[in-house]
């Protein structure tokens, strides 16, 4: 006799059919969950007050993860952060009243977790994403929602229709809802982003400047902040409080991450952006652009950021996508074609370097799949990173008075142990789900 089937989340257990394992508990009646709902059963029945945040959303959760995580910590609170990024959830330190649970949950992660019922639940924003598992949008929509649902507090997005909707649901249903939003115009009440500053709708209050932070750019992370905000507001934290994290968060790896300087030429990791619509926010947060992109093409190339093209001073193309981007690309920008991440880190810095702005970026933002030339985007971003420090001259990304010898060989030794960056920044490293 089973109690349930517990199954790893990237077993299939809808689309595009059904695992066997899973076939055969529904025809025994054996219900089927995943770690994440075990983790929600166990904080009901041994610590209910121990305090549970989970965040989901097609993009920005696991820096909204990481960042909430950051701000508990830097307040002295006792946070675990894990779930589809870091840590598995069961394996977070054990339960106890005081502590802070912060769990990213993917679309899989939710779809078996029947009783997930966060203290405060966030869904940042939906755009078509893993339909080859759901098997179309609405049902996709539809799984995202049960977070927010079963939330004490839900924290939502205004910025697409699916969300909006789904806040509309709330609201009906008589649920506590924040709505946060990257453009203030779109919100009323909440949390929004007008460029610049986090702003409280209602009011027009200033409640977090942006401006001069090196790592939480583009409207894309000021709803990710904005998200924090409510978040850390919803289980206690004061404003100074949040606002003294926030000024100390370093991002994550791979997410317009910004590594290194030579002279005036910022160099910047967004690995992670593996399709035209993940390299968007970089190409629209950066001017004079040296960008680096390519690798295995998705549907549609890069055709959808033509809006963006006037950004890039130039385009070093790499991998098998090389000479679509280039065709693409033609008559807009110029282009090379570099072949191979190292020959375009080299080509890009030596162009950059004498560039007439003020401060031009080497931009990773490939805009494709990792998989013609690398394992994953993680390993895509560690050997632009590998590159970048190879050439003469680097220096810290921020002023920090940290000697770039000293710094460079502390960043790989971490390297070395960790598998990833320097892990002394409050940096998290998330799964590639």
């Amino acid at each position: 006799m089973f109690d349930a089937l517990v199954l790893a989340p990237g077993v299939p257990l809808t689309h595009p059919k059904p695992h066997w394992t899973v076939e055969l508990a529904k025809a025994a009646g054996v219900e089927i969950i995943g770690d994440v709902e075990l983790f929600a059963r166990e904080r009901r029945a041994i610590c209910p007050g121990a305090k549970l945040i989970a965040i989901t959303g097609t993009n920005g959760k696991s820096t909204t993860t990481a960042l909430i995580g950051h701000i508990l910590n830097a307040a002295g609170r006792d946070a675990q952060v894990g779930g589809n990024i870091g840590r598995a959830v069961l394996d977070l330190d054990p339960l106890t009243p005081e502590c802070f649970y912060v769990v990213e949950c993917s679309s899989y992660q939710i779809d078996l977790a029947p009783t997930l019922d966060a203290d405060v639940g966030l869904l940042l924003n939906l755009t078509p994403d893993h339909l080859d598992r759901h098997g179309d949008m609405n049902r996709y929509a539809a799984i995202k929602e049960r977070l927010v649902v079963g939330a004490g507090t839900a924290v939502v997005g205004a910025d697409d229709s699916y969300c909006l909707a789904i806040a509309g649901r709330l609201v009906r249903a008589g649920h506590n809802l924040i709505s946060v939003s990257a453009d203030r115009t779109h919100i009323t009440s909440g949390l929004g982003f007008d460029g610049r500053a986090i702003i409280a709708a209602e009011d027009g209050r200033v409640v977090a400047d942006l401006s001069g932070h090196t790592v939480l750019r583009g409207a894309h992370n000021g709803q990710n902040v904005a998200a924090a905000i409510a978040a850390c507001r919803a289980v206690g934290l004061s404003d100074p409080e949040i606002l003294s994290g926030i000024a100390t968060f370093k991002g994550l790896s791979h997410r317009m991450q910004p590594i290194a300087r030579r002279g005036k030429v910022l160099f910047v990791n967004d690995s992670k952006a593996t399709n035209a619509e993940a390299a968007a926010p970089a190409l629209k947060t950066f001017n004079d652009i040296y960008w680096i992109a390519g690798g295995r093409q998705k549907q549609g190339g890069v055709s959808s950021l033509q809006a963006f093209f006037p950004r890039i001073t130039k385009a070093y193309l790499i991998g098998e996508a090389a000479d679509a981007f280039a065709e693409t690309l033609s008559g807009k920008t110029e282009t090379v074609i570099s072949g191979t991440l190292e020959k375009a880190v080299s080509d890009a810095a030596d162009d950059a370097a004498t560039a007439g702005s003020a401060s031009p970026v080497v931009l990773l933002s490939p805009a494709c799949a990792s998989f013609d030339q690398f394992r994953n985007f993680e390993t895509r971003g560690d050997a632009f990173v590998d590159a970048v420090m190879a050439l003469d001259g680097i220096e810290p990304p921020d002023e920090t008075g940290r000697g770039s010898r000293l710094w460079s060989l502390a960043f790989n030794a971490d390297r070395l142990r960790t598998g990833s960056g320097p892990s002394t920044d409050g940096c998290l490293r998330p799964f590639s789900r």
